[in-house]
């Protein structure tokens, strides 16, 4: 079992940067694949960042390629996302999740946070 809980997000202009982390708790977070997906309102959820059990290995979606960083730490339990030129569109509710995989999928995850509300205003 692992416990997720997303913080860092907030209201930022756009071209502006934030840092969202996710904290675990429970056992084995080295193993767990870890992502990033968000959702927007009326939207479905959209995979955002993906990193390995290592961190030697990271997979972005195609809209935040080049923006966002995904990185982990497994001596704090925790995975953070590093978002640069936050645009508009970034807008949205976004979740760490823990799977076996690392994978774009949500179904490929087990456990999600809450999530953390990022709004990147105009």
């Amino acid at each position: 079992q692992v416990q997720l809980v997303e913080s860092g997000g907030g209201l930022v202009q756009a071209g502006g940067s934030l840092r969202l982390s996710c904290a675990a708790s429970g056992r084995a977070f080295s193993s767990y694949r870890m992502g990033w997906f968000r959702q927007a309102p009326g939207k479905e959820r959209e995979f955002v960042a993906a990193i390995s059990w290592s961190g030697g290995n990271t997979y972005y979606g195609d809209s935040v390629k080049g923006r966002f960083t995904i990185s982990r730490d497994n001596a704090k339990n925790t995975v953070y996302l590093q978002m640069n030129s936050l645009k508009p569109e970034d807008t949205a509710v976004y979740y760490c999740a823990a799977g076996r995989y690392s994978s774009s999928l949500p179904k490929n995850y087990d456990y999600w946070g809450q999530g953390t509300r990022v709004t990147v205003s105009s």
